[in-house]
């Protein structure tokens, strides 16, 4: 089991984690007026790209 030598200080901890962040998601408006996730399928209206591939009830 690896034991660390010596103690990382809180700037080099910072450094390190620097990139751990989390992406905001993209977000694109529907023609039906609601945000959805691009290159899917719209869940309130089941509309991708001009069609309509989920039936609504």
């Amino acid at each position: 089991m690896a034991v660390q030598q010596n103690k990382k200080s809180k700037s080099k901890k910072g450094m390190r984690r620097a990139h751990h962040n989390v992406a905001i998601p993209a977000v694109i408006i529907c023609s039906c007026g609601n945000p959805t996730v691009p290159h899917c399928v719209c869940p309130s209206c089941g509309n991708y790209k001009g069609r309509n591939y989920v039936e609504q009830a």
